[in-house]
C-alpha cells in the first residue's frame, strides 16, 4: 500500500557557500602580531583591499598543502614576479613549513621559512595557552646576506589576550639595561566599542626610540557589530591617530544576502542560494605639516567592494586617486582547490590599464558546500523573499541561520566558525 501513496516532497533548502579564503591565513599567525594591529577591521579591510588584486604586469602563484596522514604540518609555497620577465629581473620563490600542535587551534605552532631574498632563513615558534590567556613567541632570522635594521636580531615577545582584553609587548632576545622594548600594545573591549593603544618606535637610531615622544605612538577606537561568522552580518567603525602625524578613518561591512537560484543544474527543492558582499572605505589625512618623513599625500582614500555569487565567482573593485582596479577569480572546490584570478588596474596617471594573474592551489583550508536546514531563519529577508512561485518559507518558520545570531556554532563548518575568543 506505501507504493501509491504520495510522497511528500523533499523540504526546500538554501545553498550556503563557504567563503573564498576564510579563515584568512593572516589568522593563522595572529599570536605573533599585536592586537592592534588586526583589530579594528584592520585585517578585514587588508584582505578586501589586497587580496587578487594582483600587481600590474606581474604574476603570482601560491601552493598550500598538507599530507592527508598528518593534518598538523602543512607547506605553503609562493612564486611571483614579472610577465615579461628580463634577464635583470628577480623572480622572487619563498617557502614555508609549517607545524601545529591542535588542528583546531592555530595558535601554538612552529614554522621554518625559506626565500632566495632577505631572509633567506628564519624560524618563527609561539605557544599559546587558551585556559590562562598568557602566550609567548620568538620570531629569529637565522641566515641574512646583511644584518642592519632593528629586527635583524630577531625578535621575542609576551602578550595575554582574553574576550576583552589583549596587551602585549615585543623586544630584542639580548636585553641589555637600559633598552626599551621594541612594541607595546594595549587594546580593551567594552560591549560593541573597542580602544587601544600602541607604541611602536620609529625604526633607526636608538634615541629616537623614547617612550615619551608622541611620534611613537598610536591610539585607535572602533565601533563593531556582528559575531564575526561569515554567516552573520558585521559592521565596523574606526578612528585612528597614527604616529601623532596620520589621521585614518574606516569602516568595514559584510552583508549576507540571500537569491532565488536560477541554475537549472540545481535540484528543484534548492529554492535560494547565499551572497557575501563586503565594502569598505578607508581615508588617511596628514595632521602635521611634515612630509619629507613620510613622502604621502596630504590626504589620500580608497574604496573596494567584493561580491561572492556562488561557491566559485568572485568580483571585486577598487577605487583611489592615483587609479582603480578590478579583480575576477574563480574556485573549484575539489581537493585541493584551485583558484585562478585576473586582475585589471587603470592608471590615472598614464591613461593605461595593466593586467595581472595570479593562481592558487589550496587544501589547508577545506571548507565544504553546504545545505542550509529547513528550520534554520532569514538573515535578511527583503521584498524578494515575498516573490509569488518561490517557496522561501517552509511551514511558518523562515529558512537559514537559526543559531548563529545566538552565537551556537557547533553546527557550523569549522572554517566558517568565528576565530577562536580570544581579543
Amino acid at each position: 500500500m506505501g507504493n501509491y501513496m504520495a510522497k511528500e516532497p523533499p523540504p526546500p533548502v538554501v545553498l550556503v557557500p563557504p567563503l573564498f579564503d576564510f579563515p584568512p591565513l593572516a589568522a593563522r599567525t595572529r599570536v605573533l602580531e599585536s592586537s592592534y594591529n588586526l583589530l579594528f577591521g584592520k585585517l578585514a579591510l587588508q584582505c578586501l583591499f589586497d587580496d587578487y588584486f594582483d600587481e600590474a604586469r606581474h604574476f603570482s602563484t601560491r601552493f598550500m598543502l598538507k599530507p592527508i596522514d598528518d593534518p598538523h604540518v602543512d607547506m605553503v609555497a609562493t612564486v611571483s614576479g614579472p610577465l615579461d620577465h628580463k634577464p635583470d629581473d628577480n623572480i622572487v620563490g619563498n617557502a614555508e613549513f609549517r607545524w601545529q600542535s591542535d588542528v583546531d587551534d592555530p595558535h601554538t605552532f612552529m614554522d621554518l621559512f625559506v626565500s632566495n631574498s632577505d631572509p633567506i632563513l628564519r624560524m618563527r615558534s609561539c605557544a599559546y595557552y587558551p585556559k590562562y590567556g598568557f602566550g609567548a613567541f620568538g620570531i629569529f632570522p637565522l641566515l641574512l646576506k646583511s644584518r642592519e635594521s632593528f629586527g635583524d636580531q630577531g625578535l621575542m615577545g609576551l602578550r595575554y589576550g582574553s574576550t576583552n582584553l589583549s596587551f602585549g609587548t615585543t623586544f630584542k632576545p639580548s636585553i641589555l639595561p637600559g633598552d626599551i622594548p621594541n612594541s607595546a600594545w594595549l587594546v580593551s573591549k567594552i560591549g560593541r566599542l573597542t580602544a587601544g593603544l600602541q607604541y611602536e618606535p620609529q625604526i633607526g637610531k636608538k634615541d629616537e626610540a623614547k617612550i615619551n615622544d608622541l611620534t611613537n605612538w598610536s591610539c585607535a577606537v572602533g565601533y563593531g557589530v556582528g559575531s564575526g561568522c561569515p554567516l552573520s552580518p558585521s559592521f565596523n567603525f574606526c578612528l585612528e591617530l597614527a604616529k601623532d602625524s596620520e589621521f585614518i578613518a574606516s569602516f568595514y561591512q559584510h552583508v549576507v544576502v540571500q537569491r532565488r537560484v536560477k541554475n537549472p543544474m540545481e535540484e528543484n527543492e534548492v529554492v535560494g542560494i547565499t551572497n557575501y558582499i563586503d565594502v569598505g572605505f578607508e581615508l588617511k589625512t596628514r595632521v602635521d605639516n611634515d612630509k619629507a618623513k613620510s613622502g604621502m599625500h596630504d590626504s589620500t582614500f580608497q574604496v573596494a567592494a567584493s561580491w561572492q555569487a556562488n561557491k566559485n565567482f568572485l568580483l571585486k573593485g577598487k577605487v583611489g586617486p592615483l587609479g582603480s582596479s578590478l579583480a575576477l577569480a574563480f574556485k573549484s572546490w575539489w581537493k585541493p582547490a584551485f583558484t585562478f584570478s585576473m586582475s585589471a588596474k587603470r592608471d590615472r596617471a598614464d591613461g593605461k590599464t595593466a593586467f595581472g594573474f595570479g593562481f592558487r592551489v589550496d587544501n589547508v583550508r577545506e571548507a565544504s558546500y553546504q545545505r542550509a536546514d529547513p528550520n534554520f531563519v532569514m538573515l535578511t529577508p527583503n521584498k524578494e523573499h515575498l516573490a509569488e512561485g518561490i517557496q522561501w518559507k517552509m511551514g511558518e518558520r523562515p529558512m537559514f541561520e537559526s543559531d548563529v545570531s545566538s552565537g551556537n556554532f557547533a553546527g557550523i563548518p569549522r572554517e566558517l566558525r568565528p576565530l577562536a575568543k580570544i581579543l
